[in-house]
């Protein structure tokens, strides 16, 4: 079969290598006279790493489908400034820092993420809109009518960007084709579905076994092995949640960790370094802005400088998390009340301060005494988790970790009041799927998110 896709990696490694090779435009426009060789050799040798770095943080992975600036635009920032690092490293180490002009340096340090991040806006856009005129498509076919495979239909439906076309439906059981919503057509049973996978007829089979259905019924694993169509599973939430743990082994016994501390030994100790330098490098800068809150706090209301509430931290055990006090209230009993917007209890200067975040900077000295971290599932109060565990199942797992001044939820959209259930579900979900996914360099993601989201956060009163 082939493959009808065009690469795509191909093209952004071009237009990559375009956009570091800035330094060779800034080297021939600057004023004044300056050997372009160096300049030539610093943007190839910065291509070259520029790519090397590229494959640890995966900025020439499948992007379809992601939030852009959130995933590849962070991405491409970071792998920029590894890489003008590591370039700037060898420079001054082969001393060949006098053949080169710091204000071009700085220019292109500057310059560079910009048209980085607009060529691939530009390509992906691009790309985007043949696919939506039905160029460079996929076709695909599924197998099984489930829940998630008909959610999983509606979702590539409604983004014609993804360049998927479906083909139709593959039914499972006898049963199945009753389900099939009447614009996709039903394509045959298991066997039609072998027979096209065997001759790819189609550029992708997604499979997704009803409930109750297990592949060894038809021995379907070992028979699709022999084709050579890609063949893609939708699980169910069952091996969803065994997709997500980590394996393990005991005793020479293969083991599945499905509910399990995620952070031991070596990562562990990567965290809680990362925790203790970045607060001590962040309240050393900000040292001057908490003295003035404390007085604009004080000044304003009468009432203590900070708020401290009862919170669970790592595996439900009571700490004290510090904020600055917001409100005329400081309220720490069996039942608490969340800010609403536009609550009477919140003071001119504590809305000030909760609208941009400034209330919580005293959190960083929790996460010095090991009570939190800079990352991870917000904390809620502890009245708030006597309610919430009794609604959603899974809820405690969060305590899996220490609980963070920012987090996956909060970047994602999910900060602020929870006023429904379906909020603090979503809330949960995405703590869950942080704790899952942990990586430093997932921290470091959400760090930037949060600088950058903080001060146009709608959700935050």
């Amino acid at each position: 079969m082939v493959d009808k896709k065009i690469s795509s990696e191909l093209v952004y490694r071009s237009a990559d290598t375009l956009s570091v090779l800035s330094i060779v435009l800034l080297a021939y426009f600057y004023p004044k006279t300056y050997d372009l060789n160096p300049y030539l050799v610093a943007g190839l040798g910065a291509a070259l790493l520029f790519g090397f770095v590229g494959r640890f943080t995966e900025i020439y992975a499948s992007w379809g489908g992601r939030p852009f600036m959130r995933d590849e635009g962070m991405r491409l920032v970071v792998t920029w400034l590894a890489t003008f690092l590591l370039l700037i490293f060898i420079i001054f180490a082969t001393k060949k820092s006098n053949e080169f002009s710091r204000l071009i340096l700085i220019s292109w340090l500057l310059i560079t993420p910009i048209a980085l991040i607009s060529s691939r806006y530009l390509l992906r856009g691009l790309q985007s809109a043949l696919k939506t005129l039905g160029l460079n498509n996929r076709s695909i076919a599924i197998a099984g009518v489930t829940r998630q495979s008909l959610r999983f239909a509606q979702t590539v439906d409604s983004h014609p960007e993804m360049g998927l076309q479906i083909a139709g439906f593959y039914t499972v059981t006898d049963q199945e084709s009753s389900h099939i919503p009447s614009q996709y057509a039903h394509i045959g049973d298991l066997e039609t579905m072998l027979e096209a996978a065997r001759n790819g007829t189609w550029d992708q089979i997604y499979l997704s076994l009803p409930a109750g259905w297990s592949p060894l019924d038809n021995d379907i694993i070992n028979r699709l092995a022999d084709t050579m169509t890609p063949i893609r599973l939708i699980p169910d939430e069952f091996t969803k949640t065994i997709l997500s743990s980590r394996p393990m082994e005991m005793m020479n016994t293969p083991l599945v960790r499905l509910y399990d501390e995620p952070l031991t030994g070596f990562s562990a100790l990567i965290k809680r370094v990362e925790d203790i330098v970045v607060s001590l490098i962040i309240l050393a800068l900000i040292a001057p802005l908490l003295v003035m809150i404390a007085i604009a706090v004080k000044v304003s209301s009468p009432g203590p400088i900070l708020f401290k509430q009862s919170r669970h931290g790592l595996r439900g055990e009571k700490f004290q998390v510090w904020k600055f006090r917001s409100m005329t209230v400081c309220e720490n009993g069996a039942s608490i009340k969340q800010a609403t917007r536009n609550d009477v209890r919140i003071t001119k200067v504590g809305a000030f301060l909760r609208r941009t975040s400034l209330d919580e900077l005293p959190q960083f000295f929790n996460v010095l005494q090991g009570h939190m971290s800079i990352v991870g599932p917000r904390p809620h109060a502890v009245a708030h988790n006597e309610q919430y565990k009794q609604l959603i199942p899974g809820y405690m797992s969060r305590h899996a970790m220490k609980p963070g001044i920012t987090g996956w939820a909060q970047v994602n959209g999910w900060r602020g009041e929870t006023d429904t259930l379906y909020k603090m579900q979503k809330r949960v979900e995405y703590d869950l799927e942080y704790i899952q996914r942990w990586s430093l360099w997932l921290d470091l993601k959400i760090i930037f998110a949060t600088a950058f989201k903080t001060l146009n956060d709608k959700n935050a009163y």
